[in-house]
């Protein structure tokens, strides 16, 4: 083969890997997509991630809820809750620093890694010796991660990088999706409930509707309740006196 003829199949092999790559990202967006709820489309992402991400064994997604509640909320193993485990008690990790700091965070040797070294020592001892991380989404005080965990060291490549990335930007789009039919559901659930406390009401002390809702409304600021929850506790046991939140 000459080296005109070399480098005239570069192109066509790049063509290639590339179309096959979109196939694969496209399939992913498709099962992302039919999942039901936020857990479902979760645990779908950290799958598809360790399929479709060359170098990972393992995938998880980290979440802060508020700036403040940092879990793990999704893994393909026990390893992933374990490492994860050690970067809250460390208060370090390439996790960590996805999610407040950097969009991506790449760790070729976790037992020569200077940034975090009490973690990093740590984390071998586990079985885990590279890892790669991806800023999934930041929205107000919520941020979350996905992130990738090899017994190898230097298990992730530029391809890797590159993969991720474009797999990331697809999860945190069906994330999205599914959180957003998460909050309707639970809008038209709770609807249903203040529906049902109302109408035990109106019938119970021959109330209109706007007499029931403005009970509800009152006994719920005097017992530092939820409106929902108040109705929800009325409609399951027919008692007006929930325990305050």
């Amino acid at each position: 083969m000459t080296g005109a003829e070399s480098q005239g199949d570069r192109p066509a092999d790049l063509v290639g890997t590339r179309h096959d790559l979109a196939v694969r990202l496209s399939e992913v967006a498709q099962v992302l997509q039919t999942q039901r709820g936020s857990q479902e489309t979760l645990d779908e992402i950290v799958r598809a991630a360790v399929d479709t991400i060359p170098g990972a064994w393992h995938a998880g997604v980290m979440t802060v809820v508020g700036k403040r509640e940092i879990k793990t909320v999704s893994g393909t193993g026990d390893v992933v809750f374990d490492v994860d485990r050690l970067q809250y008690e460390t208060g370090e990790g390439p996790c960590l620093t996805a999610l407040f700091q950097e969009k991506v965070v790449s760790v070729p040797d976790l037992g020569d890694e200077p940034r975090w070294p009490v973690f990093g020592s740590r984390a071998e001892s586990l079985g885990v010796s590279s890892m790669l991380s991806f800023q999934l989404y930041v929205r107000d005080d919520d941020l979350g991660a996905l992130n990738l965990y090899s017994p190898e060291v230097r298990s992730f490549d530029e391809e890797s990088g590159h993969v991720g990335v474009l797999f990331a930007s697809h999860a945190a789009v069906a994330l999205a999706d599914a959180r957003r039919e998460d909050h309707l559901t639970e809008a038209v659930h709770t609807r249903d409930l203040i529906g049902q406390a109302k109408g035990i009401l109106m019938e119970r002390h021959k109330l209109t509707a706007d007499q029931a809702f403005s009970v509800l409304v009152r006994v719920s600021q005097q017992g530092n309740t939820k409106l929902r929850d108040l109705a929800q506790h009325l409609a399951e046991t027919g008692r007006l006196t929930p325990t305050p939140s």
